[in-house]
């Protein structure tokens, strides 16, 4: 009996407003077949720090926040934040 343990990102998407979701699949095989598998998602906001991001998420995170992606999102917390006040 051989138990392996791997991850891998299955999921991006980026949202209309650029947030990047992503989700991790870990999944257990035992002699090549698969007896477990889990998840865990986040979420990266236009200009947030990517230090300790997964490369292939820090790749589309570098193509779809554009200068624009990232000046309308700021804009649209600070709309957020005055309606809220």
């Amino acid at each position: 009996m051989s138990l392996t343990k791997t991850t891998s990102i299955d999921q991006i998407t980026v949202t209309e407003n650029g947030i990047v979701l992503y989700r991790e699949a870990t999944r257990i095989m035992e002699d090549g077949n698969q007896i477990s598998q889990t998840y865990h998602r986040s979420s990266l906001a236009p200009n947030a720090d990517l230090t300790g991001v997964p490369a292939n998420v820090v790749a589309i995170c570098n193509v779809a926040w554009t200068p624009e992606v990232i000046a309308a999102y700021q804009a649209q917390v600070e709309a957020s934040r005055t309606v809220g006040a």
